[in-house]
């Protein structure tokens, strides 16, 4: 199995040279369970970020166990995960390659610039 062009399940948002954003698709329910992934390049290294927007159905939990946990600890805690097919999770991976391959010859032609 190879990787794909345009690949399935990740979409480039944007490109700024030296940095790409990138949103990964779940196979399960759409958009509740994406997120987006930042390639970025700085003056000393590459970084990967990525966001989930976590989501929760109020109307289904204890409410008063939430309220206390809430007052007792401070936060509550959530879960977020993606379910990709093996193909997208190939196409993943060599996205992440890259993008980081990319955003590091933007940043050093930029430099020597």
């Amino acid at each position: 199995m190879k990787s794909q062009t345009p690949a399935e399940g990740i979409l480039l948002r944007k490109d700024y040279g030296d940095a790409k954003i990138y949103t990964v698709t779940c196979q399960c329910c759409g958009s509740d369970c994406e997120h987006d992934v930042w390639v970025e390049a700085d003056d000393l290294n590459v970084t990967i970020t990525t966001y989930t927007q976590q989501k929760t159905k109020w109307w289904s939990l204890n409410r008063l166990q939430i309220i206390w946990t809430l007052l007792t600890k401070g936060y509550i805690e959530y879960e977020a995960s993606i379910l990709m097919s093996e193909q997208q999770a190939l196409n993943y991976s060599e996205t992440l390659k890259k993008a980081i391959t990319d955003v590091k010859k933007f940043k050093e032609a930029k430099g020597s610039k």
